[in-house]
């Protein structure tokens, strides 16, 4: 399973990513095809390509990654037999119980190998790991599974329930790990099992409290010193890149540049609507079915342009009471602004023909010393954001530890002296 190969090859056990919650493990074999929704895959076309290679499928509509085989992504991906170990659970157990290469460990509760795994390579090549399932089906399937990845040299597989019956090694193990319903029942066989020339430890999971207080009596009773549980809690965050805020000067930048085409905006309605005076007062000759305007009625066009200004900003006094919003005939004092009407036949607005020459308005703006400096609009740069992911892992299980320390020269002593009576 821990092949140390760059490329795949015929036999191998590979880790199929096909989303970030969805891993597949698999076997190639030439000659079958692996399907899913994302796509077809002949197993031939695996072989000779490097791990963790990105393959697409063969219609062009999806693709997978093709991983080297780890602890961790084998827990991810393993078929559950039972309930397992995740890696916080299983790299808190490891580093309390002391496993390192080398070490000789005991495993009670064999389950799914998620936890026997991980462990065989802790241990390395020169270490060896007993693990024992009291369930015979169970056994089997980790048996076949240890010996397709290449670990049956350094694992004893055991059907046994070492409740009742005990362990199969006296004063062999370094760590030792008890998964199962009732641990007390099996303290006083671990103790045996451990080892007595140094300090030997031993953790016990258990998903209940009241498990753990049995347990811990029973590792009182039996000589266990250093009694101590804890709770492992996962936390997630999700990082994300996002782009930085604008500055200040950008914004108001911004603003002033919307505020000028607004008013430009306005000011190009308001020539618009001089030019089309002419068409107003020649309404009944452009549409005959459409009578004459009756005595009383002002035109828009017989309206001098200063009296239409003061209209129009009446109108827009009213409109901003109504609203309470600025309307485009008041705004504020930031910027000023300057009319000018140009025209070649006269000097004043009100002997502009409207209906002859049109009216060209200009807007000019002084901005002060932004004029000249405007800001510089700056790519922005991207920054990191980090929160806590909605979908946190609660609570798993209690882990009790314990130590067993060895005996004391006096207790070694006295000991001898009965055996020899």
């Amino acid at each position: 399973m821990w092949s140390k190969a760059r490329d795949i090859a015929a036999g191998d056990t590979v880790i199929l990513w096909l989303t970030r919650d969805a891993l597949q493990p698999l076997i190639i074999e030439p000659g079958k095809e692996f399907n899913s929704k994302f796509g077809s895959y002949r197993h031939s076309d695996l072989v000779g390509i490097p791990f963790g290679s990105k393959v697409g499928s063969r219609t062009g509509k999806g693709f997978i990654h093709v991983l080297r085989p780890t602890p961790e992504l084998w827990t991810m991906a393993l078929p559950h037999r039972t309930q397992i170990l995740y890696l916080a659970d299983i790299a808190f157990i490891t580093s309390h119980l002391n496993i390192k290469g080398g070490s000789h460990v005991v495993e009670a509760g064999t389950g799914s190998g998620s936890f026997s795994h991980s462990v065989m390579r802790s241990i390395g090549s020169s270490g060896h790991l007993w693990s024992y399932e009291f369930h015979e089906t169970r056994a089997n399937k980790a048996r076949q599974e240890f010996l397709r990845h290449g670990l049956s040299d350094r694992v004893t597989l055991s059907h046994r329930n070492v409740c009742k019956d005990g362990f199969t090694v006296i004063d062999a193990a370094d760590a030792l790990f008890l998964d199962l319903p009732a641990p007390w029942d099996a303290i006083e066989h671990a103790k045996k099992a451990l080892r007595k020339d140094r300090i030997a430890r031993i953790c016990c999971f258990s998903p209940c409290m009241e498990q753990v207080l049995r347990t811990v009596s029973a590792l009182n009773d039996a000589g266990f010193t250093d009694i101590t549980m804890y709770e492992t809690l996962l936390r997630p965050y999700d990082v994300q890149q996002t782009p930085a805020l604008p500055t200040i000067a950008d914004l108001s930048h911004k603003l002033k540049q919307s505020e000028l085409r607004r008013e430009e905006k306005r000011l190009k309605q308001i020539a618009s609507g001089h030019r089309g005076g002419s068409e107003d007062e020649n309404n009944g000759k452009k549409f005959p079915g459409v009578s004459a305007p009756g005595p009383g009625y002002e035109s828009s066009s017989s309206l001098s342009f200063g009296e239409k200004r003061k209209r129009e900003g009446a109108e827009g006094e009213n409109e901003e009471m109504l609203t309470g919003e600025p309307t485009g005939g008041k705004r504020a004092k930031t910027e000023e602004e300057v009319v000018v009407v140009e025209d070649t036949q006269s000097s004043t607005p009100e002997d502009v023909p409207m209906n002859d020459t049109p009216l060209l308005l200009k807007v000019e703006r002084s901005f002060g010393e932004e004029k000249s400096e405007m800001p510089s609009l700056v790519q922005p740069m991207k920054i990191n954001l980090s929160k806590v992911m909605p979908e946190v892992r609660g609570h798993t299980s209690y882990l009790t530890f314990a130590c067993l320390l060895p005996p004391l020269p006096t207790e070694v002593t006295n000991e001898s002296s009965e055996k020899a009576q």
